[in-house]
């Protein structure tokens, strides 16, 4: 239930008051779990939206006009979609990107060999989070220290070139020519 509140709230925390539902922008939920979460032996899950007839067995489509709001023949593109990621049940045999991620997330760690995009950051962003408060104190210091001086550069290279810029108009004018 916390994945389908967790949707619902996303979805009326980002309307407007004056806002249709029209204009309700598809929720894509990735759910990644360290825990047993139902019975299956897959790893991840993915579920969707589907209005099935009761007594005929046919997928509600949406009308012409509906398909052309929403730029989409079915209903299950308007509505929310599900992925669960069962960290735990992976077999730690890594081929794809999205495998790369989930051994990633399940044993913090990244082999040479890995080439998903994103990886390398999100890893560097772990790094960074193990650290102690002592030293993520310090690091944060550093990186201040950094943007600061880094901030002083630019902006005395844009002053100087500015300079350069009114000495030259300077002497532009000096000699009586229109610059």
């Amino acid at each position: 239930m916390r994945i389908l509140f967790g949707t619902s709230k996303l979805i009326v925390d980002n309307m407007d008051a004056d806002m249709g539902y029209d204009r309700v922008k598809k929720v894509i939920s990735v759910n990644i779990v360290y825990f047993d979460l139902g019975e299956g032996h897959d790893y991840i899950y993915h579920g969707y939206t589907q209005f099935k007839g009761v007594n005929k067995g046919d997928v509600l489509k949406l009308n012409g006009q509906q398909q052309t709001l929403y730029l989409t023949d079915a209903i299950s593109e308007i509505y929310p979609e599900y992925y669960i990621i069962k960290v735990d049940q992976f077999d730690d045999i890594a081929t794809t990107p999205i495998q790369e991620w989930i051994y990633f997330l399940k044993n913090e760690e990244i082999k040479d060999e890995f080439a998903a995009q994103g990886l390398v950051q999100a890893k560097a962003e772990l790094d960074i989070m193990k650290l102690t408060e002592t030293e993520r104190k310090e690091y944060e210091r550093y990186i201040d220290m950094w943007r600061y001086e880094e901030s002083l550069t630019v902006s005395n290279y844009k002053a100087g070139k500015a300079e350069q810029q009114i000495e030259t108009a300077r002497k532009c004018l000096a000699k009586g020519n229109v610059c």
